[in-house]
């Protein structure tokens, strides 16, 4: 897909769709999309379900608000990221909480460290924690999440 970080052959994290887009991610065979925008959002794209499913896709939207944010909602939303068919593409408006949920599936599944997650993020060219909008609190929350869940190797 364009303008998308391939996180494993399972994931892969966007910002905005459009129509295009789910249309092409139903031909790359990617069978499910993860929506983590708001409906009150600026540029929520409100027949999103409608399109996505029009093109064979699975489709959730679990509001993922920065300010609402929390260990329950975190654990919720790697559940459903979970139970859905993969390939998936998840999304935001940017890309930032996509790509951080999406690592933070990953390391709790493969048991990664939080240094090992933050690696892998450099290494998919997202430089999550030292972008300037991040809060600290959100690196903390991202961090103790990481060593609470992961399971050990």
């Amino acid at each position: 897909m364009i303008n998308s970080i391939r996180i494993n052959e399972n994931l892969t994290t966007t910002g905005q769709v459009i129509a295009q887009q789910l249309e092409q991610a139903s031909q790359e065979g990617f069978k499910s999309v993860l929506n983590l925008r708001s409906p009150d959002e600026l540029g929520f794209f409100r027949d999103e379900q409608q399109v996505a499913e029009s093109f064979g896709l699975n489709y959730v939207n679990v509001p993922l608000k920065l300010e609402d944010l929390s260990e329950e909602l975190i654990t919720k939303i790697l559940k459903t990221l979970e139970e859905l068919p993969k390939p998936a593409v998840v999304h935001c408006a940017a890309a930032m909480r996509s790509t951080g949920i999406a690592l933070l599936s990953i390391a709790t599944k493969e048991g990664l460290t939080p240094e090992q997650t933050l690696a892998k993020a450099r290494n998919l060219g997202f430089s999550f924690f030292e972008h300037t909008g991040i809060s600290p609190q959100l690196k903390t929350l991202f961090v103790d999440y990481i060593n609470k869940h992961a399971k050990v190797a």
